[in-house]
C-alpha cells in the first residue's frame, strides 16, 4: 500500500493550468502562501501522493513527493548548480551503484549531492568537499531537507590536496581549476573505476583533458549536450518551446588505468 504524505517531508505543489511548482515542507498547523491563495498543510497530510487541494482562493494544486530533479533545482542556492540535463549523463558516466563510494569536489549548493546520494542508497556513502565551509553547512541543509543526510561525509579541502579516502568507485569534480584535483583522484579511484567533470569553457577543457591523460586517466570522453522543450497542445497543435536549456557546461569522463602491472612470476622464470 502507498504510503501517505507525512508531517516532516518536503512535498512539491503543482499549479493545475499553469505547470508552476512549489516545494515545502509539511508541518501540522503549517500554511503555504501563494498568489494563488492559502493552502493549509494540514489538507495534504495524511492523504495519498498525487492527490488534488484547493487554496482558499479555489485553485487547484497537486501535492507530490518530489523527484531528483525537483530536489536539485530547488535547493537554497549559494552558487551555480549542476543542471538536471547533465547530471543523468555524469551519473551514467560514474557508474553509480547501491552500496557505492564517491567523492565529490566542490559541493556547492548540494544539488548533485543530493543525487548522489539517492543513487548510492543507505548503505553508500558520499564523501564531499568544498573549500568555503559556508557552502558546505548550507548543502547539508538542502540534504537534511530530504533526509539524505546520514550518507553524506563532508569535509573542507582545497584543490589539490589529498583525499582522506581511497579506493572509492567514483570520483566527480565541479571546480574551475579541476586539473589540481585530477592527481589525488585517480590516487583515490578503485583501478578501473571512473572520474566525472564539469568545465564551463573551452580552455578549461582542453588544460583538464591533458590532465586526465597524464595523470593515467584512459577511455575519455567529452560532450556539451542541449535540452529543447517541445509544446503539444490540443488547438495550437505541437511546436518548440521560445526557450531552451543551452550550453551549460562541457562535461567529460575517463577511467583510472594502470599503466604498469607486476606480471606474477611463474614457476620456469
Amino acid at each position: 500500500m502507498a504510503r501517505p504524505l507525512e508531517y516532516g517531508e518536503a512535498v512539491l505543489l503543482w499549479e493545475e493550468g499553469k505547470g508552476r511548482t512549489f516545494l515545502i515542507t509539511l508541518e501540522e498547523g503549517g500554511e503555504f502562501h501563494s498568489h494563488r491563495g492559502v493552502i493549509r498543510h494540514d489538507d495534504i497530510a495524511g492523504r495519498p501522493e498525487g492527490t488534488r487541494v484547493t487554496s482558499g482562493t479555489g485553485h487547484a494544486f497537486y501535492a507530490f513527493r518530489p523527484r531528483a530533479p525537483e530536489r536539485m533545482m530547488k535547493v537554497r542556492r549559494r552558487t551555480q548548480i549542476v543542471y538536471p540535463k547533465d547530471a543523468g549523463w555524469l551519473v551514467l558516466a560514474l557508474d553509480l551503484f547501491p552500496g557505492a563510494r564517491v567523492i565529490e569536489m566542490g559541493t556547492g549548493s548540494g544539488a548533485f549531492t543530493i543525487l548522489l546520494a539517492q543513487l548510492i542508497g543507505r548503505e553508500g556513502r558520499v564523501y564531499t568537499f568544498d573549500r568555503r565551509e559556508d557552502f558546505l553547512e548550507n548543502a547539508l541543509a538542502n540534504l537534511e531537507r530530504h533526509g539524505l543526510r546520514e550518507r553524506v561525509e563532508a569535509g573542507v579541502l582545497e584543490a589539490g590536496q589529498p583525499f582522506p579516502v581511497e579506493d572509492v568507485d567514483a570520483v566527480f569534480l565541479d571546480l574551475p581549476d579541476p586539473w589540481l584535483a585530477i592527481p589525488p583522484a585517480y590516487a583515490a579511484l578503485a583501478p578501473g573505476r571512473p572520474i566525472a567533470l564539469i568545465v564551463p569553457t573551452a580552455e578549461q577543457l582542453k588544460q583538464a583533458v591533458g590532465a586526465l591523460e597524464g595523470a593515467g586517466f584512459v577511455a575519455g570522453e567529452a560532450v556539451e549536450l542541449l535540452e529543447r522543450r517541445m509544446l503539444v497542445r490540443a488547438r495550437e497543435g505541437v511546436r518548440p518551446f521560445e526557450r531552451m536549456v543551452g550550453f551549460t557546461g562541457y562535461l567529460v569522463s575517463a577511467r583510472k588505468g594502470l599503466t604498469s602491472v607486476r606480471r606474477r612470476s611463474s614457476p620456469s622464470d
